[in-house]
Order: C-alpha cells, then sequence, then structure tokens
C-alpha cells in the first residue's frame, strides 16, 4: 500500500493546473480524481505503469480538463490505460460524440457497424441513412463497414461511410501497429472501428475547439495517427464532374469546392462544412464522393513527402 501514497501525492498535485485549464466547469477535479485513482487501484498493471512513469499520469489527469470529458464509469467517455510504458487518457467514441454535442457542433449522433446480413443504404446527401438489421441475431454476418450519422444545429443530417476495406488500411497505418506496439486496434477493433468513422466525419461538422483538441490529442499521445508509408502510390484522378445535371452555378461550386480539395482533407472539409444545404444538393452524393478522393489523395501526397508523422483526417 506504500506505492499508492505517491500516485494520490501525483493525482492530487495537479490541481492548480487542471483548474488552470479547465474548458468544462461541471466537471470536478475531485471526482475526476477519485476516478483516476478507482482505475489504478483496481489494476495491478496500471499501477506498475504508472509508479514507473508518474508525470504520464499527471498528464492524463491534465488533458482531462483540458479537452473537458470525464473518467465517470457510467458515462464511458474515457479512460485511464496503459499503454506503451505510459499511462494515456483513450476517448471512446461515444466521448467523441458527446463532446461535439456538448460543445454545440451536432444535435445527436450514432456510430453503427454494418454486417454482411443486413440491409443499409444512403438515400440523400442530407438525409438518414437506413440501416435494417435484427439487433439480438447471432449470425449477421462479418463487419463490412461503419457509418456516423449526426444531426446538425440547422436540423441537417450528415452521415459519413466507411468499408471494412478503409477502416482496415487506417488500422495498418497506424502509429502503434506498424511500430508492433500495444494497440487499441488489437484489442478492440469494433470500438477502433466506430471511432475511426467518427474521426473521419468530424471534420464535415461545425467545428468546435473541444472536439478538435479530443481528436488532436487521440492522434498524438494516444498513438491513433498514421504513419507515412514512403513510395505509395496515388491513384489517378477520376472524372472531373459527376452527376447531377451540370448547371454553370454547380459548375462554379464544384470548381471552386475542387480547388480546396487540391490542398488536402482538412481543407476540403472545412471548406463543405460552410456550405449550406441547398449548396450540398446541388454538389450531390456523387460529387461529394469524388471531391473527398481528390483530397484524401492530395493529403496523401503531403504525407508521403513528408518526413514527420502525418495525422490524417481518418486517423
Amino acid at each position: 500500500m506504500n506505492q499508492i501514497v505517491p500516485i494520490e501525492e501525483s493525482v492530487y498535485g495537479t490541481k492548480d493546473s487542471f483548474v488552470s485549464v479547465l474548458t468544462d466547469r461541471s466537471i470536478s477535479f475531485d471526482r475526476e480524481a477519485e476516478f483516476a485513482l478507482q482505475t489504478l487501484y483496481g489494476n495491478d498493471y496500471a499501477m506498475k505503469i504508472a509508479m514507473q512513469n508518474r508525470s504520464s499520469v499527471i498528464a492524463a489527469v491534465v488533458n482531462i480538463a483540458a479537452i473537458g470529458i470525464s473518467l465517470n464509469p457510467a458515462k464511458k467517455q474515457a479512460y485511464l490505460v496503459p499503454r506503451d510504458g505510459k499511462i494515456c487518457l483513450d476517448i471512446s467514441y461515444m466521448g467523441l460524440l458527446d463532446l461535439a454535442i456538448e460543445s454545440g457542433s451536432i444535435r445527436w449522433g450514432q456510430a453503427k457497424l454494418v454486417y454482411e446480413k443486413d440491409q443499409f443504404e444512403l438515400v440523400g446527401i442530407d438525409q438518414q441513412p437506413i440501416h435494417k438489421h435484427a439487433p439480438f441475431s447471432r449470425d449477421r454476418g462479418e463487419v463490412i463497414g461503419a457509418y456516423v450519422v449526426v444531426k446538425t444545429p440547422e436540423g441537417d443530417y450528415l452521415t459519413e461511410c466507411m468499408d471494412r476495406e478503409d477502416i482496415d488500411r487506417i488500422m495498418g497505418r497506424s502509429q502503434s501497429v506498424r511500430a508492433g506496439k500495444s494497440s487499441p486496434w488489437k484489442t478492440d477493433w469494433h470500438e477502433m472501428a466506430r471511432k475511426t468513422v467518427v474521426k473521419r466525419g468530424y471534420k464535415y461538422w461545425p467545428k468546435t475547439d473541444r472536439l478538435d483538441k479530443a481528436i488532436h490529442h487521440l492522434n498524438t499521445e494516444g498513438g491513433e495517427g498514421l504513419a507515412v508509408i514512403e513510395g505509395q502510390q496515388v491513384p489517378a484522378n477520376r472524372a472531373a464532374l459527376p452527376p447531377p445535371e451540370d448547371t454553370p452555378e454547380r459548375q462554379k461550386l464544384y470548381a471552386s469546392l475542387k480547388d480546396f480539395a487540391d490542398q488536402g482533407m482538412d481543407e476540403y472539409a472545412g471548406a463543405w462544412s460552410r456550405l449550406t444545404k441547398e449548396q450540398r444538393q446541388l454538389i450531390g452524393a456523387a460529387g461529394h464522393d469524388v471531391l473527398k478522393g481528390i483530397a484524401e489523395r492530395a493529403s496523401e501526397q503531403q504525407s508521403s513527402a513528408d518526413p514527420v508523422v502525418a495525422e490524417e483526417v481518418e486517423s
């Protein structure tokens, strides 16, 4: 029990730093400190890592305040986990959606996996998708993809989808996976699949600092960012302007968006998030998909040219 004392001192010693960076005043330092200590008390391995790397415990607790997330186990928003020789703050996909709701980016959202025997269909760029399945069936087949659907403050529905191949591609480019280190991809693939599609989709939602901080934390300190793959081949551009029928207004808007897409995913996602509902419908789902492809390839090219670890939109 003697080892508990220094850990308690480390956790409670963060109070001033915790309060100075707190972004959500409803979060209580005393309660979060208690949740943190309960986690360490209940896991011998986590306690061992905490004792060996107390600075990581301090950083994790302060990040709780800076991001505005809670370790409350009932909320399932975030956890302290031992990983790669340190204690890390891990944020779940539910935590990311809660942050988006609390910060006013969206009204509500949900992330789901799609299985082989499910019926899944996109019905429009601003409409909810159709997802029919037997929730209690034990034979829905293999996971073939994931999606996140959210409702914006203006009442629009935004849906982002990723197929299994795309999700596994992201897993294969994860820093932790490529380095052969302990990775949440190895222990919680389903959770990471949902989180990955949320992290890609959030780029198209109204921006908030708290959500940006959470994503940045996961990509850097959380080890969920993407490692650069040298010599990656970039596919050729697809058709310049897909359906629906062209009009001068659509051509002008599409050309403007393509300028952003040519700069990379972050620039295109920011431009798309500023469009009105009518402008999104004018571009259409097919046009949006082509522009996203252009933006993704531009980001891939930038990553391949940069020796520093990249942080892609879907990472």
